[in-house]
C-alpha cells in the first residue's frame, strides 16, 4: 500500500515562461517550492507522488519538472504518476476545470491508500508533512471517514505584500475540524491580523487551513457523489468550483467525515503577489545557510 503525495498543479500556465508562480525559482541553485514539498514528503516516508494537472501541459509538465522529479526519486524507490484534471461537459463559456476537490477526484484511479493533498505553489515545511505522515500511520482501510487537516497559525501565513485569503478553523473541544470558514483580505497590522473591508481583529494563533489535507481513498468517492449536485445547483456555471474546504465541510455536516486538526508551528511561505518572491527566496537561503535544507537538496534522503 502506498502513502501518496498529491500536489495540486492544474492551475499552472499553458505555456511556461515569465509569470508562472509555481515556477519561480526560490532556492539557491534555482529550486521550486514544490522541489522543497517533495522533498520533506519524501524524507518524512511518503512513497509515491501523483502530479495533478490538465492534459495540455502533460509534455511540458514533464520537460520543466516532471523528468527531473522523477530522476530524483527513482533512486528512492519513491514512484511519479499523473492524474488530468479536465474541464468535462463544460457549460458555455466556462474556460477553466472545476476546482480542487474535482482534482482530488481525478487521482481516484491512482490511490489504493492514504494520502495527503497540498497546492503546487505552497510552502509547508519539514513538520507539517510529519505530522501528516504520522497520522496516516494509523490508517485503517476499513474506516474511510477518518482525515485529517494541517492547521497553520495565522500569523505565520500573512503576506507583507497586500491582503490574503485564508480558512479560519473551528473545532470541538477534542481538536477535531467542525467549520472552514473563507475569510478575504487578511491583512498584517501592527496591531495584528485583521479583516480589511471590517478592520475586524482576528487571532493571531487561531488555526487556519492552507489546503494541506489528509484523506482517504473512501473520501474521494464521497466527493465524486456530491459532484452532480453542485453542477445542478451552480449560481454561476462559467466561475463556480467544487473546491474541498467546501466539500469537506458539507461531509462534516452530513457526519460522513471526522477530521482531526493537526497543529503545525512551521512558517508558510508563497508567493501570492510579486513582490512575495524575494521574501521566499531570502527565507530559503536561510534555511540553506542554517542547515535546515542540505545545499544538494536531496542528498539527506535515504
Amino acid at each position: 500500500m502506498d502513502v501518496t503525495l498529491v500536489i495540486l498543479a492544474a492551475g499552472m500556465g499553458a505555456r511556461y515562461g515569465a509569470g508562472i508562480k509555481q515556477l519561480e525559482k526560490v532556492g539557491p541553485d534555482g529550486e521550486i517550492i514544490m522541489d522543497f514539498s517533495i522533498h520533506d514528503a519524501v524524507r518524512a516516508g511518503f512513497n509515491k507522488v501523483v502530479f495533478v494537472i490538465r492534459r495540455a501541459i502533460f509534455d511540458e509538465f514533464r520537460e520543466v519538472i516532471g523528468d527531473r522529479t522523477e530522476a530524483r526519486l527513482a533512486p528512492l524507490g519513491v514512484k511519479c504518476a499523473y492524474a488530468f484534471q479536465e474541464l468535462d461537459d463544460a457549460p458555455a463559456g466556462r474556460t477553466k476545470p472545476w476546482g480542487t476537490a474535482q482534482a482530488v477526484m481525478a487521482c481516484a484511479g491512482l490511490l489504493d491508500g492514504p494520502f495527503a493533498v497540498i497546492n503546487a505553489d505552497d510552502y509547508y515545511g519539514k513538520d507539517a508533512f510529519a505530522a501528516a505522515y504520522d497520522f496516516l500511520a494509523g490508517y485503517d482501510p476499513a474506516d474511510q471517514s477518518r482525515c485529517a487537516m494541517i492547521g497553520f497559525q495565522l500569523k505565520n501565513t500573512l503576506s507583507d505584500a497586500g491582503g490574503v485569503t485564508r480558512g479560519l478553523c473551528a473545532m470541538d473541544e477534542r481538536g477535531y475540524l467542525t467549520k472552514v470558514t473563507e475569510t478575504s483580505h487578511v491583512i498584517r497590522t501592527a496591531g495584528g491580523p485583521v479583516q480589511r473591508d471590517t478592520m475586524r481583529p482576528l487571532d493571531p494563533d487561531g488555526l487556519v487551513s492552507m489546503n494541506m489535507w489528509v484523506l482517504t481513498p473512501g473520501s474521494v468517492g464521497m466527493m465524486a457523489e456530491g459532484f452532480p449536485a453542485f453542477k445542478a445547483g451552480m449560481k454561476d456555471p462559467r466561475k463556480d468550483e467544487y473546491l474541498l474546504p467546501d466539500v469537506v465541510d458539507g461531509l462534516l455536516r452530513a457526519k460522513r467525515l471526522t477530521v482531526k486538526v493537526l497543529p503545525t508551528d512551521d512558517q508558510w511561505y508563497g508567493i501570492t503577489f510579486h513582490e512575495d518572491r524575494e521574501t521566499v527566496a531570502a527565507a530559503f537561503r536561510d534555511m540553506v545557510d542554517r542547515g535546515v535544507y542540505e545545499r544538494d537538496l536531496f542528498s539527506d534522503v535515504r
